[in-house]
């Protein structure tokens, strides 16, 4: 009796990919559930119907699926949402963040109101915070270290998931009124920045 044929090389990375996405829509599934059990590997295998051994090998410690989970929804907002990479590109990309962060508002208000949440959010500061020091890098050179973190911090409240929270919930904004709001905000401080201003010292 011989031995089946190996899969060929690009059938094994497409079902590899297959499975990282079912192990990535858990995450997504159990934060929108907000499960108050927590995210963890068991949990996670359970729900995505395969191995715990599986997560582990795609994630391989807690902080690499809470990774996960911020960049899974990241692209469910839209696979262009990412770490800014300049301050124009942050202020043109507001309305594609705000409008797939209502598209995932189940899963986004968990995120932004649960301890689990504020796990998978702080997994990420020191990508976010390296990211938006160099996206606004030029615009901020006049300004001691202290206070150009504080005008930095600024703009990246105005685009965050807190932001769109409150838009949503106290003034009931949609997500394109959210991003015109932003702009106009992120702008004006970048106006001020430009004639070398800044936070108080």
């Amino acid at each position: 009796m011989s031995n089946p044929e190996p899969a060929p090389a690009g059938k094994r990375a497409a079902n590899r990919e297959a499975i990282r996405a079912r192990i990535e829509d858990a995450l997504l599934e159990t934060l929108a559930d907000g499960d108050p059990s927590g995210i963890n590997h068991d949990q996670i295998a359970d729900r995505a119907g395969v191995g715990r051994r599986t997560v582990y090998r795609y994630f391989p410690d807690r902080t690499a699926l809470l990774q996960a989970g911020w960049r899974r929804l990241s692209a469910a907002a839209s696979p262009n949402v990412r770490m800014p990479e300049s301050a124009a590109g942050l202020v043109n990309g507001l309305e594609e963040l705000f409008v797939g962060f209502d598209r995932n508002a189940d899963a986004m208000t968990v995120t932004m109101a649960s301890a689990e949440g504020r796990a998978i959010r702080n997994a990420m500061t020191p990508q976010r915070v390296a990211a938006y020091r160099s996206a606004f890098a030029k615009e901020t050179e006049h300004l001691d270290p202290h206070r150009r973190d504080m005008a930095i911090a600024a703009m990246q409240l105005l685009a965050s998931g807190f932001a769109w929270r409150e838009y949503r919930d106290q003034w009931q904004l949609s997500g394109k009124d959210m991003a015109r709001a932003s702009r106009w905000a992120i702008n004006t401080l970048l106006s001020d920045l430009a004639k070398g201003g800044g936070p108080a010292a």
